[in-house]
């Protein structure tokens, strides 16, 4: 089983790897914490159209969506809404158009993304409220060894780009920063990856990643590089406790290390690079 750094981490038994040259993020959930709560947000639209599935607070259809829907967290969200909807009419509720509960969505989960950026706009809060908790000494970290660093999301691009400079991180990455477009697949990550491997004629094995969904673990893993998996508490950022939902699908595919936060970043620098 892959090591854990939890609250108070100890340095994990994970083979250092210090060639590593390229390090890719994920955003939402492993260094932007301005969706937190996105994936009760998506599971609840869904929730409501399922008869009395609504009205108890948890019920096996909600545990089913959440996991299903954290299953597919770095893909576009359209795939979600596609396997939520047919989650629903297996359980009784009515044909759904993805493309308009997408919308829905988007509404909902943009307009509580408005009020924290004002917030940190108006001053009433310090970027780093809505960063991960020790991102930004992480990436300091990094970017001191010179690696070169990437954002690699299944959020639209522009929201990303726009939301990475609000937060004060997007000098960390230069323009290495991808979100989806409309364009599907030559935006996905695995497509991304590639190509990334590709023009900067780097192997597998000197990538590291960090994500809070599987998908950019498997991607990192079936290509020879680093995984760790940031389970990372969508309730209270920092806590140290790591996300009961995405814990084990992280470790499921196949993350080497996993971690709540970036609390430590000094000994996660050295478990993974060396000192």
């Amino acid at each position: 089983m892959s090591p854990v750094l939890n609250a108070v981490p100890e340095k994990p038994a994970v083979a250092t790897r210090p060639d590593i040259s390229h390090v890719v993020f994920d955003f939402d959930g492993t260094l932007s914490w301005l969706r937190h709560g996105w994936p009760e947000m998506m599971a609840g639209l869904f929730l409501k159209e399922i008869p009395g599935a609504a009205a108890i607070e948890s019920t096996p259809i909600h545990d089913l969506l959440l996991r299903e829907i954290l299953a597919l967290n770095g893909k576009s969200s359209i795939y979600q809404m596609q396997r939520c909807a047919e989650l629903v009419r297996e359980h009784g509720g009515p044909a759904l158009d993805p493309n308009q509960k997408l919308e829905e969505y988007q509404s909902v989960l943009l307009e509580a993304v408005r009020e924290r950026t004002e917030k940190i706009k108006r001053g009433e809060v310090n970027p780093d409220e809505y960063t991960v908790h020790g991102a930004r000494p992480l990436l300091q970290k990094l970017r001191d060894r010179g690696l070169v660093l990437i954002i690699l999301s299944g959020t639209i691009e522009s929201h990303v780009r726009g939301e990475a400079e609000l937060l004060k991180i997007a000098p960390f990455f230069g323009e290495h920063i991808y979100g989806s477009t409309a364009n599907l697949q030559q935006s996905s990550k695995k497509a991304v990856i590639a190509r990334l491997l590709r023009q900067e004629s780097i192997p597998g094995e000197r990538l590291l990643s960090f994500g809070d969904g599987p998908v950019e673990i498997r991607l990192t893993k079936e290509a020879g590089g680093l995984a760790v998996g940031v389970a990372s508490d969508e309730d209270q950022n920092g806590s140290g406790r790591l996300h009961p939902q995405k814990a084990p699908q992280l470790l499921e595919a196949g993350a080497d290390l996993l971690i709540p936060d970036y609390r430590d970043p000094d000994n996660l620098v050295a478990s993974l690079l060396g000192s």
